[in-house]
């Protein structure tokens, strides 16, 4: 009998932010398939003998896709309950969709657990709304680590400058030069403000902020790495209006 498979999201890294279903399904499963980005204490919170590391690490070692997407037909084939355990949500930069697609190919059931999405949950524990009435109507969710085999970037970086609103930047750390350098030259005012969220959520979590002109320097005073968010536009700033009073914007030990 063919098994089950669960792309499940295990949201920003606090693991009291996994949803109910999601830490049910981590207790049921025969095997977790996990990356890096569920953090620690997620992870070992799975018992050792049913966890499988198939994480890719920026500029380091890291499991095909080819193979990750193999394995999960294998161990279904195999009549395991699975679970796919991703870092925020499984379709939000997480190729959750192209595993999917994968399954589906092969016929195998599979069920998409939704997680909390660092994209938002990471600014918002560091006091940055992704949207404000006084500063973005919009909010533009952009990868700053695009698939390398590609001939050419697909971000626009010149119409993001001319968009407004908040851009926000996941996994993006590494090339912050590169993409900061753009949106100046495109025209966005080096004013702008700038937050880099590093480990949101977890009791390590650091925050710094900048301007698109000099967070370059900041990051690397700070020595902030990944993995971190960047947040780009004015509700940046609202940050320094409330982190003294927000709780979660230090977190504490879990």
């Amino acid at each position: 009998m063919t098994g089950m498979v669960y792309l499940v999201g295990s949201g920003p890294g606090d693991p009291e932010l996994l949803t109910v279903k999601a830490k049910r399904l981590l207790e049921e499963a025969d095997v977790v398939l996990h990356d890096k980005l569920p953090g620690a204490a997620i992870l070992e919170s799975i018992p050792a003998e049913k966890r499988e590391d198939v994480g890719k690490r920026a500029g380091g070692d890291r499991t095909s896709q080819e193979y990750t997407n193999a394995r999960l037909v294998e161990l279904a084939e195999a009549g395991k309950t699975v679970v796919r355990l991703k870092g925020g949500d499984p379709f939000v930069f997480g190729r959750g969709g192209e595993e999917a697609e994968h399954l589906a190919a092969h016929g195998i059931a599979f069920e998409y657990v939704p997680g909390i999405t660092s994209a938002v949950a990471g600014p918002g524990v560091a006091g940055i709304p992704v949207t404000h009435r006084d500063h973005a109507s919009s909010v533009t969710f952009v990868t700053g680590h695009e698939d390398p085999t590609k001939d050419e970037s697909a971000v626009d970086w010149d119409a993001l400058a001319k968009t407004g609103g908040t851009l926000v930047v996941l996994m993006g750390v590494g090339k912050l030069p590169a993409y900061t350098g753009e949106l100046l030259e495109a025209g966005m005012p080096p004013e702008t403000p700038v937050a880099l969220v590093e480990r949101a959520t977890r009791p390590d979590q650091r925050v710094v902020l900048g301007t698109l002109e000099s967070i370059v320097d900041v990051r690397d005073e700070a020595g902030i790495e990944p993995p971190a968010i960047t947040v780009i536009g004015g509700v940046a700033a609202t940050r320094e209006h409330v982190a003294a009073l927000l709780r979660n914007a230090a977190p504490r030990g879990v």
